[in-house]
């Protein structure tokens, strides 16, 4: 699988959006990080957006952070 910069960014949203600790925690701040340059439409639902690359990603950072 060839992975683009919108799959990784997209996955890593979805990610600390779904997994953010509170408004203090450093995934909060990744997140806050990222949505300067990527800020999904309000069609956009999370992990069922994502491409077949992006949901790969996104559990490849399931499994990194044993959630």
């Amino acid at each position: 699988m060839i992975y683009d910069r919108f799959d990784i960014v997209s996955a890593h949203y979805a990610f600390c959006v779904d997994y953010h600790e509170g408004q203090w925690s450093e995934k909060y701040a990744k997140m806050c990080r990222i949505s300067r340059y990527f800020t999904p439409g309000a069609g956009w639902t999370g992990y069922a957006s994502l491409t077949e690359n992006g949901q790969m990603i996104y559990d490849q950072l399931q499994e990194f952070e044993n959630v």
